[in-house]
């Protein structure tokens, strides 16, 4: 990052001394601010040259005052010299820090991010998920590349995080990164977390991201519609394996589980409800709320198919596989299909929370609650209101109407 220093010796006329003596101060200008403080010489105003910046004249007395100034001036150069080379971004403060030998600590943005990094790893399987270590290691490389590339340095001082900075940052992911608008939003959100850090500890004053607004775009969220969805449960596959994705595919539409829910599920989960039916009881791995869900004839049929198998001897209620594997068969289970959509497991979340249970009359603050949401702006997010739902609806309102006249 470019800086501007420049140095200006000059006579403060305003103190003189009772010997008529005028005190020489120094300006330091760094990037338009002012450092000043005096350099403990006095001259005869007389003697003093402001246009000059020096003392007059070329005898032993203005040559050694001279020197002396020149001394100063060779200091300050020195001064920025040695902040370059320690390749830190010159700025006031630190300028200021440097000149005057204050012992600051300066904490550094990637820095920063790599130890928070290392403390989620450490508590993964805990308090965090693998996929979340995985979002903030990209995260943090996605930080490095782009100070390298607006600042060409290897690491950036917190205190230089400002409203630029952040709008620079979301510039260059969907520029130079070609990210769309929400993979931007999700990456600027994860710095946010480090930026918050450094303002609870104190190591930062202000927040960068203050009039920078990190909205995402709603986006259409696909799902199975009952015809796919009854395509895929009567299909006959020729093998098991597929036959095997299809079916935990089937579960997590009745259920509503996410991928990582339906892994570690166990049979212990499962218990009789408030009205007597097999609920299911367990915990968001994402968000460690708790969900409560009616196990319907469809998903109590699948967990009594699966009981028996080798893998679920151990309590596990389904013999899942990694969710690549298991997007990349229910790939050619949609082709097999004829469904032309991109078919991954996430789409059972949202079928379940709109074919299967909005579409069908649930209340959406049911849905919210079996999906284990803690607010219902969440849910709405998965739960599109189906034409067939508002038919219904205004159906029935013209048959109340009808009655009423």
């Amino acid at each position: 990052m470019e800086h501007n220093i420049s140095i200006l010796f000059y006579a403060r006329t305003v103190r003189k001394t009772r010997d008529n003596l005028v005190p020489i101060y120094l300006r330091i200008t760094i990037n338009g601010e002012r450092l000043e403080h005096t350099t403990k010489r006095y001259v005869e105003a007389s003697k003093w040259s402001n246009k000059a910046g020096k003392m007059k004249g070329t005898q032993a007395e203005a040559r050694a005052f001279n020197s002396f100034l020149d001394a100063i001036r060779n200091k300050v150069h020195a001064t920025e010299r040695e902040l370059m080379q320690d390749r830190k971004v010159i700025t006031y403060q630190v300028f200021k820090e440097k000149w005057f030998g204050v012992d600051v600590k300066h904490y550094m943005i990637l820095t920063v991010f790599q130890q928070h990094n290392e403390q989620v790893a450490h508590l993964v399987g805990k308090d965090f998920s693998a996929a979340t270590l995985q979002r903030y290691r990209t995260s943090l490389d996605h930080t490095r590349n782009y100070i390298q590339w607006k600042y060409k340095l290897p690491d950036l001082d917190i205190n230089k995080l400002n409203y630029e900075f952040i709008n620079d940052y979301a510039f260059w992911l969907k520029s130079k990164r070609n990210c769309n608008h929400n993979s931007t939003m999700k990456y600027l959100a994860n710095f946010k977390k480090i930026v918050l850090l450094c303002i609870k500890n104190g190591w930062l004053q202000k927040d960068p991201f203050i009039g920078f607004k990190l909205t995402k775009k709603e986006v259409e969220r696909p799902f199975l519609t009952a015809a796919e969805l009854q395509e895929i449960a009567a299909k006959q596959f020729k093998t098991l394996r597929l036959g095997l994705v299809r079916d935990i595919f089937l579960f997590s539409c009745y259920t509503g589980l996410a991928y990582a829910d339906v892994k570690k599920l166990k049979r212990t989960e499962i218990a009789a409800g408030v009205d007597g039916e097999q609920w299911i009881f367990t915990k968001r791995q994402k968000t460690k709320t708790s969900s409560r869900i009616p196990l319907l004839p469809t998903s109590l049929q699948l967990l009594i198919r699966y009981k028996d198998h080798p893998e679920c001897v151990n309590g596990r209620l389904m013999p899942i596989l990694s969710n690549q594997k298991m997007n990349a068969y229910l790939k050619e289970i949609a082709d097999t299909c004829g469904i032309d959509k991109n078919l991954t497991f996430h789409i059972a979340r949202h079928t379940f929370a709109t074919t299967v249970t909005l579409s069908n009359g649930v209340p959406i603050e049911t849905v919210s609650k079996m999906l284990g949401h803690t607010n219902l702006r969440t849910t709405q997010h998965y739960a599109k209101i189906l034409d067939i739902k508002v038919s219904e609806d205004m159906k029935a309102l013209r048959e109340r109407l009808g009655y009423k006249s």
